[in-house]
């Protein structure tokens, strides 16, 4: 099955009540884990790659390959889409585009509001002309996501969201309400109320960034309001580094990687698997 964009799995899950899980790739082990759980658990998936990440597996198109390549091994039959994660630049969605990526996230929330707006319109246009789809983000999540590190969190003005989509035709909105990149410090603290009311106002998928340790009442509340992608990179790095460590313990003199990445991969591909029945999407493909 050909890769595709997260328009329409993202529509599909907003209408029947469940969120489709984007899995950041961080190597070969974690793009064969995320592809073997989706096909298992008959789930559509998205496949996050941060540009630090691809910058490390040696660039946009090699990963692209991978992600094909992998698909067509193991005979992937649910619907893949692969998404640059927090796109700092036009120009670096353009590349992410030109290479095969699928999906774009434009993360010009750093930015004032009209600029923002400005390059987002121009990401939307230049991807909507090849048939990729995009995510724009308003507000601050906290935390550090690869070379971006953002000190607290601003939250998302509803008023803004409902403009930002209206004047840019993004496909999915990622508003900043209370969650972060990384490990959380105490219980996390969501913004409900300004979720319920932007997905109201924006019709929107919604977007939940940083999805680690948030609880599961918690996330099913949010996909009650509208958010139809929640993001996770921290569970599976850190299940992986367990498996290792695990291994290693236990056979010091252990050299060959398959011998202590195998064990990683399988970690991985438990911790998706486990978050796509919670998400709701296992069995939607």
């Amino acid at each position: 099955m050909p890769l595709v964009s997260m328009t329409e799995m993202l529509n599909k899950a907003k209408e029947e009540g469940y969120a489709v899980g984007q899995f950041n790739l961080n190597n070969l082990e974690f793009t064969q884990a995320i592809l073997q759980a989706a096909e298992e658990e008959k789930s559509p998936v998205i496949l996050g790659v941060s540009e630090g990440a691809a910058r490390y597996m040696s660039g946009f198109k090699t990963v692209v390959k991978m992600v094909e390549g992998l698909m067509e091994d193991l005979n992937v039959t649910v619907p893949v889409a692969i998404h640059l994660d927090h796109g700092s630049s036009f120009d670096k969605c353009k590349e992410a585009i030109d290479a095969g990526f699928t999906s774009v996230m434009i993360d010009a929330s750093h930015h004032p509001f009209e600029e923002n707006i400005e390059t987002t319109a121009k990401v939307v246009e230049y991807a909507h002309s090849k048939g990729v789809s995009v995510e724009a983000e308003l507000g601050t999540v906290g935390g550090q996501e690869d070379d971006i590190i953002a000190e607290g969190v601003i939250y998302a003005d509803p008023k803004e969201c409902e403009e930002l989509v209206n004047r840019t035709g993004i496909d999915c909105l990622a508003p900043a309400l209370g969650s972060v990149h990384g490990p959380y410090k105490g219980e996390p603290n969501l913004g409900f109320k300004e979720m319920e009311e932007i997905g109201k106002a924006t019709g929107m998928p919604l977007v939940l960034h940083g999805g680690t340790g948030i609880p599961t009442h918690d996330i099913q509340k949010a996909i009650s309001f509208g958010t139809a992608k929640i993001n996770v990179n921290t569970e599976n790095q850190i299940a992986s580094a367990k498996a290792v460590r695990e291994t290693l313990a236990a056979k010091p003199n252990e050299y060959d990687p398959r011998k202590y990445l195998g064990p990683a991969r399988d970690a991985i591909k438990s911790t998706v698997a486990g978050k796509m029945k919670e998400f709701g999407s296992a069995g939607r493909a």
